[in-house]
């Protein structure tokens, strides 16, 4: 599954279509292609994982899911969930959900819980994290209305930066350390934007799909971890269980 920074990559190659209208809208989405015809791409957004194309009065709304591509001026051999042809190019979408969002963008998002947005708000990501006491953080650092944008790549990079357990209970968990994990999970999505951009994402990788531990030279533990049952990667050395 895409996560939040590979989505801006994904807006910043489309931003070229910004301005030009669709000449045609095809593809298996269940949504009025015909609507989009002669539309303005007026701009695109993201909020966590999803990316938001913005017409007059509309926005279409794209989730990768678990394996959902994109191609720029080219195809694939799969079935066409949603492509957009301009005057210079053409965006091809697949295995996506795409969903038509009306009205003005900013009534459907809270940009403040978007880790890469400038309106991410740290403190109020933290309150969540205390208003659910039982929840472990590694499900708590998933949950898109807390951290929308995260994912288990991030996941298991965060709280191997701060030595924390993916099992620990977030009201177990210092409010200091919170404020550690909510630091770091902006910080880490922009070094894993960099690190994407340069091609070298899997070379800074410490946690993620590791054998061993970098500071203790022991094994790293994997395990289906928290209700979400996503991969987790950690040291039982380092990595304390609150």
């Amino acid at each position: 599954m895409p996560e939040g920074p590979s989505i801006i990559i994904a807006k910043e190659k489309m931003a070229e279509f910004i301005g030009y209208k669709v000449i045609a809208a095809a593809g298996n989405a269940k949504i009025d292609m015909p609507r989009l015809e002669d539309k303005k791409l007026l701009d695109i957004k993201t909020w966590g994982k999803h990316l938001l194309l913005c017409f007059e009065g509309f926005t279409i709304r794209v989730h990768f899911l678990l394996f959902g591509t994109y191609r720029i001026n080219e195809t694939k051999e799969a079935l066409l969930r949603l492509g957009l042809t301009f005057s210079n190019g053409e965006i091809n979408i697949y295995t996506a959900a795409v969903k038509v969002l009306e009205g003005d963008i900013n009534s459907h998002y809270n940009w403040s819980a978007d880790v890469m947005h400038p309106q991410w708000n740290e403190k109020a990501a933290i309150e969540k994290l205390t208003d659910k006491p039982d929840m472990m953080i590694c499900d708590a650092l998933l949950e898109q209305d807390i951290f929308s944008g995260v994912g288990n790549i991030i996941k298991n990079e965060v709280l191997y930066r701060v030595y924390v357990h993916p099992e620990s209970r977030t009201g177990n968990i210092p409010e200091k350390k919170l404020k550690e994990i909510a630091d770091q999970a902006r910080k880490y999505s922009f070094d894993f934007l960099k690190w994407k951009n340069e091609g070298t994402l899997k070379k800074h990788w410490l946690a993620h799909t590791k054998k061993n531990c970098s500071r203790c030279d022991l094994p790293m533990y994997k395990e289906y971890t928290g209700t979400k049952k996503r991969r987790s990667f950690f040291c039982t050395n380092c990595q304390e269980l609150y």
